[in-house]
Order: C-alpha cells, then sequence, then structure tokens
C-alpha cells in the first residue's frame, strides 16, 4: 500500500482494491499463533537483517503454499520458506 499510495496515488489504490474485488490478491492475517514462528524467522535472518514485513511474508508463503512473490527486496533470494523452499521471485 505504501508505494501504491506514494507512487500512484488514487489510481494506483484503485487498482490495487480491484485485485482485491476481484479475488487476484489475497490479505493474509497473521494469528497469534505465529509470533513464535516470526521472531524465530527474524532471528535466523538477523543477519540481513529481516524486519517483521518480510517475516510475514515468508509466514504467509508457509502457511498458504503461495511462492511467487513481486518485490524489490533481494533478499527474498535468499530467504526460504520452511526452511528449504525458494521464492519465486518477479522482479519489477
Amino acid at each position: 500500500m505504501y508505494l501504491a499510495l506514494h507512487r500512484g496515488g488514487w489510481t494506483m489504490q484503485k487498482q490495487l482494491g480491484k485485485l482485491l474485488l476481484d479475488q487476484l490478491l489475497r490479505v493474509y492475517e497473521i494469528q497469534e499463533g505465529d509470533y513464535h514462528r516470526l521472531l524465530e524467522l527474524m532471528e535466523r535472518y538477523q543477519d540481513r537483517p529481516m524486519d517483521l514485513a518480510d517475516a510475514s511474508l515468508v509466514l504467509a508463503a508457509e502457511k498458504t503454499g503461495f511462492r511467487r512473490i513481486l518485490t524489490l527486496d533481494s533478499d527474498f533470494l535468499f530467504y526460504r520458506i520452511k526452511d528449504q523452499d525458494t521464492f519465486d521471485v518477479v522482479q519489477a
């Protein structure tokens, strides 16, 4: 949303909203039971360092099985899903 707001303004946010309505984009809600795994991931990748947002995306991939990610962050080339699988990184 940050990039949508600051790079594309209302038009970009509207397109993002349309993706949600068309069910082409999903929002994953982090559960309280996931906090331990988030901290575990941030500790494992502290040399990068992994922030909470990155850990949340890795966790979402672990929970949903979705591997494809559109990102400007090259760290996703190093992060592993369930400590083994790689992301399918789509770079802009």
